[in-house]
């Protein structure tokens, strides 16, 4: 599995953290990949994130993305709104649990501002443990799991039949917005060089 580490620019100072959190966390065969935001770049709001989450997704370079902003709850509701992203909003390590066995999830947003203080770092690792402890979409609890399944699997097939494309969203947008996303030359290249969405592939191509 390829996990992908990108946060806003007003936790930048929790970038590190979240990486090193997310890489003790994951299979050691897992790959992650920390595109920041780090404090040299252009300020980059939850909404710009949440579009470069939906480019690592939809291209199909990424398959999980840890995200986050200072409550967490800006940046899971930026994520749902992209296509084929399902984000969860994971303050406490039962949330994450829960939806790493349960939603079918490609995206979890944690809370780097919001309550964290004394030992906050100890909770951010343990969500994130629970997260990946053991195989996700299992179905929870055990008496539950088919039907737990068979729901989200449902809604994905919604989500799915109402999106538009990542393409039609970003045309429709106004260039100062996407002006610092294709400044974003680390996520932007790692799609080119890893995805394997071809219409998409060809948008950022001649775009950048």
């Amino acid at each position: 599995m390829k996990v992908a580490v990108i946060q806003a620019s007003s936790q930048i100072k929790r970038n590190q953290l979240l990486y090193d959190a997310t890489r003790s966390a994951v299979e050691k065969t897992d790959e992650v990949i920390n595109f920041g935001v780090y404090p040299q770049e252009e300020t980059l709001s939850y909404v710009q994130v949440a579009l470069l989450v939906g480019l690592l997704i939809n291209s199909g370079a990424i398959d999980f993305v840890i995200t986050g902003c200072s409550s967490g709850n800006g940046m899971n509701i930026a994520c749902n709104t992209m296509p084929n992203v399902i984000s969860g909003y994971l303050p406490t390590p039962s949330d994450a649990y829960l939806f790493g066995r349960i939603n079918y999830g490609n995206c979890a947003s944690l809370p780097l501002g919001l309550n964290f203080g004394w030992a906050g770092e100890l909770n951010l690792s343990y969500t994130l443990a629970k997260l990946f402890d053991g195989p996700m979409n299992t179905g929870y609890p055990q008496g539950e799991a088919l039907r737990k399944q068979r729901d989200a699997k449902l809604l994905l097939e919604i989500k799915r039949s109402e999106s538009i494309n990542m393409i039609d969203i970003m045309e429709k947008l106004d260039e100062e917005v996407l002006k610092p996303i294709w400044q974003k030359q680390d996520v932007l290249n790692y799609v080119i060089e890893n995805g394997n969405n071809q219409k998409l592939w060809d948008y950022l191509i001649r775009k950048i």
